[in-house]
């Protein structure tokens, strides 16, 4: 089965220059120059996205809020920025990572192998219940507490996978941000510690349970 991969860029030069690549090697590809595009586009639910953040009208990070609800697939930037800020509004908006233009054709399809791999690991897993009531669909990627669904973001769901998925032990901010985000870059741990806030946020609103501690000086982990 091909895996299907959705461009959306306002280059046409690009995109065509991107799409070719990527059907050369086993991809089925669409492509969309804007916002209504894309729109359209996610009905046909694609495995993964390619996001530019510049583009005019709706840009890419307005664009990843609107289409995050509607579907789960990895949501990749495309960016000649690389300001902190610009990375912690795209996590905060739903997206998945960064590739920095100019970026080789190498480098973005080791990206996309990367995410594609990681989301097969995720089907193959299953559900586990926790205390007061928390239990966590592994395959389907919902958390649900006394049988109501968390609306969660997807980097916040990852977070909780992540830790879940290893009670008791203490990981930093750093190692949360590469293991979820999957970024080569260093760790950024505002983006770790406001996520954690919108969690526990959104947990609250169900539950008083804690499920995530923080372990000051150290990071956060999943309590037993």
């Amino acid at each position: 089965m091909k895996y299907k991969i959705l461009l959306v860029d306002d280059d046409r030069a690009l995109l065509k220059m991107l799409s070719n690549f990527l059907e050369l090697k086993g991809y089925e590809v669409n492509t969309a120059s804007g916002g209504m595009e894309a729109m359209e586009s996610i009905k046909a639910a694609p495995d993964l996205i390619l996001l530019d953040i510049n583009m005019p009208g709706v840009d890419g990070l307005e664009l990843c809020r609107q289409i995050r609800d509607k579907i789960s697939c990895p949501i990749l930037f495309l960016t000649a920025k690389a300001e902190e800020q610009d990375r912690v509004n795209g996590l905060l908006s739903g997206g998945d990572d960064y590739i920095l233009k100019p970026f080789s054709l190498k480098e973005l399809e080791a990206r996309i192998i990367s995410h594609l791999k990681r989301e097969e690991r995720h089907r193959t897993k299953s559900e586990y219940r926790f205390r007061e009531g928390l239990m966590i669909d592994y395959t389907a990627k919902e958390v649900r507490i006394d049988g109501k669904k968390a609306d969660f973001t997807r980097t916040e769901y990852e977070i909780i996978e992540f830790l879940s998925m290893n009670p008791g032990q203490v990981f930093d901010r750093e190692r949360i941000y590469e293991k979820v985000c999957g970024y080569d870059a260093q760790g950024d741990s505002r983006v770790i510690t406001e996520l954690i806030r919108r969690i526990r946020k959104k947990l609250a609103e169900y539950t008083t349970a804690e499920f995530i501690e923080t372990v000051w000086g150290m990071g956060y982990r999943w309590e037993k």
